[in-house]
């Protein structure tokens, strides 16, 4: 069963990382959320040096993610790349950008669904949702979703791999659980999303819901395209452990919490281009029969937390509830879905 103590913990940083086996990726197309600092600037450069046909750097801020892409063209030489704004704060922001890349861009290999946020204060969206819940898992579930028919296309070009979708999840899933009172509500995440009942006590602990979330969802989507040689998409998750980002850097984080975080960034955390390399080896790296629905962890494939392992039923009822919530959004949501349900995602 998949457990994860604070020793064990400690050794997971301490490995030595892998380089990065960087590949030809002439001719194709990836994209990289959250990709002007930290894990996912690291990762798209990392991709840029395997000279992509396009890679799209997918972030909120224009003028942040201009000077990123400078900066990445002047460290990798790749005289490539695109700024693309998606504001996951925003789910008409994701809808606005699946349907500009559906329509302008003819493939897409790869999908790091990297960007997401850490904040201990309760804050609604513009949609009404406490933030932490819609950005790292709604907005990335929605976006999977819209762009999961454009990859399925892709493995029928000529040529083409198998693409891949990689959502970025957390070791901090381990330690997450949910209460008594959100497991008896009628409706899961509306609750746990809710004003009411993100309380400050229950927002210290948000940001590893939401990447148990992450995990729930990838394996309930690549439940929906069983492995064979013919699947359209490879689907997976995976945890670059404690890196020192930006990530707890929210004013409304305690300021105990900032010193236990950053006493342990001192210590042990890697730095961003380290964990930025457990990315890569998820988007690219491992079969498709050791990879498709796993959760990825130091270059390789580990048992998520037990609460995944052996409650099917929650698993099923945030997968129902996720795509309940999301075709109130964006209709296409359910026609994918139906299409996932009938087997005919990628069929041509």
């Amino acid at each position: 069963m998949g457990k994860l103590s604070p020793i064990q913990f400690i050794k997971n940083q301490r490995k030595t990382p892998l380089p990065v086996n960087e590949r030809d990726l002439s001719g194709q197309v990836v994209i990289v959320t959250g990709s002007n600092t930290g894990l996912g600037f690291e990762a798209a450069k990392h991709f840029a040096r395997m000279k992509p046909e396009k890679l799209i750097l997918a972030c909120r801020n224009q003028k942040k993610a201009e000077v990123a892409l400078k900066e990445l063209r002047e460290e990798t030489g790749y005289a490539g790349g695109d700024v693309w704004m998606l504001d996951q704060g925003d789910l008409s922001s994701v809808v606005s950008f699946a349907e500009k890349f559906n329509k302008d861009v003819s493939r897409l290999d790869v999908l790091v669904a990297n960007a997401g946020i850490s904040t201990s204060k309760y804050e609604a969206t513009k949609d009404g949702y406490e933030s932490t819940v819609q950005v790292n898992h709604l907005a990335t579930a929605l976006l999977s979703l819209l762009l999961l028919p454009k990859m399925a296309a892709t493995k029928a070009l000529p040529g083409a791999n198998t693409p891949r979708l990689t959502i970025v999840s957390s070791e901090t899933h381990f330690w997450s659980s949910f209460d008594e009172d959100l497991m008896k509500s009628d409706n899961f995440l509306e609750t746990l999303a809710s004003k009411d009942y993100s309380n400050d006590a229950r927002m210290g602990g948000r940001y590893m819901q939401s990447k148990l979330l992450n995990v729930f969802f990838t394996r309930s989507l690549a439940s929906h395209l069983p492995l064979t040689s013919s699947a359209p998409v490879i689907i997976n998750t995976v945890n670059p452990g404690l890196c020192n980002s930006s990530l707890m850097s929210s004013p409304d984080t305690p300021w105990y919490v900032v010193a236990a975080t950053s006493a342990m960034t001192y210590l042990i955390a890697r730095t961003t281009e380290v964990g930025s390399r457990q990315l890569v080896w998820a988007a690219l790296e491992g079969t498709g029969e050791e990879v498709h629905g796993a959760y990825c962890s130091d270059f390789g494939v580990e048992e998520p937390a037990d609460l995944v392992l052996s409650n099917e039923g929650l698993e099923k009822r945030i997968w129902d509830e996720t795509i309940s919530l999301l075709e109130k959004v964006e209709p296409k949501v359910g026609d994918v879905v139906r299409q996932l349900k009938g087997g005919q995602l990628g069929r041509v």
